[in-house]
């Protein structure tokens, strides 16, 4: 008799102990579908895949390495569950262990699995992918000259990871454009900071958050503070801006949320196993003690994104402006292996503290902003004062206040929803000091 060894020795000791189950409790079809419901174990099923698995090693054209072919069968029971679930082997576990630290090789974009194809969530701030124009819902076709059809997300992500100073070529279809478009990108060394805060202008803030991390909570606070230095007292509103954040670490969502609430609900999720049932509420006092709030979302806003915009909304602590997000409302939970790698696996579902599911839905803003481009029409403007040669000044005016005054304008054309975004703000500061 022939020696068996490695996994498909494995594999025929399964089956022996498969088909000994079957001959324990009989050789009849009802009594081994009695044995299946009682084990909670599919025995057909299980018999059928070692059979598969049999036939396939013994009898491709070529060999195939055990190894990989498991790997493939683990995957395709992920990855058929849903669009985040799948399997990380160990060079993809460690690389996702570096991301949620903010520092890691790449394009610098968020993506997922849709229909068997690979779309943009989102790029993330100052990477090759935002600067060479990547946007949310393009659907990536292919890489360099590799198509990725039938290609899992892992692999694809493998592929689009290198040393710095490589380029690599994607091909992306976009909705709205009638051929491929091609985007020949170098690769980088993403640090991605993940808050930026300007002054607007006197008194109004502006916080970018593009990722969140394991610190972007305490980043925010910072942000804050630096502002108000910045402006020498209080700020009277805050733009918050989420457009394009991809999301990250659940933690982060809730420590921004705590960063503008006094007490309640945040976000709670619901699962099957023991620890998908969590609760989070507000601990940390409010930062801009009450004062206005807007925040700017679009369909590139996702996961914790949609978290914060959730809890802000349903606790009327702000005003959310922008378009529906894009409805990421699942929790996927690492769960590492002996093997060193892991498995990425949905394991519940996140609600707003209202109720509301995100999943699939999203978050509606209170005001809709079209995505549009303005362009400044040129006129011949009448002269004014202050055109004269030698005018006198206004009492008090200063060049910075103009400056930012010209700033302002200038939103205008560069951002619309900004520019849209910090007149709702200017409404409700003002409306807020006539009560």
């Amino acid at each position: 008799m022939a020696k068996v060894t490695g996994l498909k020795k494995i594999s025929w000791m399964i089956m022996g102990g498969v088909l000994g189950a079957s001959l324990v409790v009989g050789t009849s079809v009802m009594a081994d579908r009695q044995a299946s419901s009682a084990s909670g174990l599919p025995l057909e099923q299980l018999r059928a895949f070692v059979e598969v698995y049999d036939r396939i090693s013994t009898g491709y054209f070529e060999p195939i390495e055990n190894e990989k072919m498991l790997e493939n069968a683990i995957r395709g029971m992920l990855t058929n569950l849903d669009p985040h679930s799948d399997y990380l082997p160990k060079e993809s576990f460690e690389r996702v262990e570096e991301s949620t630290r903010g520092e890691f090789g790449g394009l610098g974009m968020e993506v997922g699995m849709e229909d068997g194809a690979v779309r943009v969530v989102a790029p993330i701030d100052d990477t090759p992918a935002q600067r060479a124009g990547v946007r949310s819902g393009d659907i990536i076709i292919k890489l360099d000259d590799t198509s990725l059809q039938g290609m899992s997300l892992t692999d694809a992500v493998k592929m689009m990871r290198g040393e710095p100073g490589s380029t690599i070529k994607l091909t992306i279809i976009r909705s709205g454009e009638s051929e491929p478009l091609v985007f020949e990108l170098e690769r980088a060394v993403i640090k991605v900071r993940s808050v930026r805060e300007r002054l607007l202008e006197a008194d109004l803030g502006y916080v970018r958050i593009s990722q969140f991390q394991t610190r972007t909570g305490e980043d925010l606070s910072r942000a804050i503070r630096a502002l108000e230095q910045e402006n020498g007292g209080p700020l009277a509103g805050l733009v918050l801006d989420l457009r394009n954040n991809p999301g990250g670490v659940l933690s982060a969502s809730v420590d921004v949320s705590n960063v503008f609430l006094n007490e309640g609900l945040i976000v709670y999720t619901e699962g099957r196993l023991q620890n998908s049932q969590m609760r989070f509420e507000a601990k940390r006092g409010d930062l801009m003690n009450g004062k206005p709030i807007v925040v700017l979302v679009n369909e590139g806003s996702a996961s914790a994104s949609e978290i914060v915009a959730g809890a802000l909304q349903d606790h009327g602590r702000a005003l959310i402006a922008g378009r529906d997000t894009f409805g990421k409302g699942s929790v996927q939970s690492i769960l590492p292996l002996n093997n060193g790698a892991a498995i990425k696996l949905t394991t519940a579902l996140y609600f707003t503290p209202s109720g509301r599911s995100i999943q699939a839905s999203g978050i509606k803003p209170d005001i809709e902003i079209d995505l549009v481009k303005v362009e400044r029409v040129n006129q011949e403007r009448r002269s004014r004062e202050a055109d004269l040669d030698g005018h006198i000044n206004q009492p008090g005016a200063n060049d910075t206040e103009e400056s930012k005054q010209d700033e302002t304008a200038s939103l205008l054309s560069e951002d619309y929803e900004l520019y849209e975004g910090l007149n709702l703000l200017k409404s409700m500061v003002f409306a807020s000091r006539r009560n």
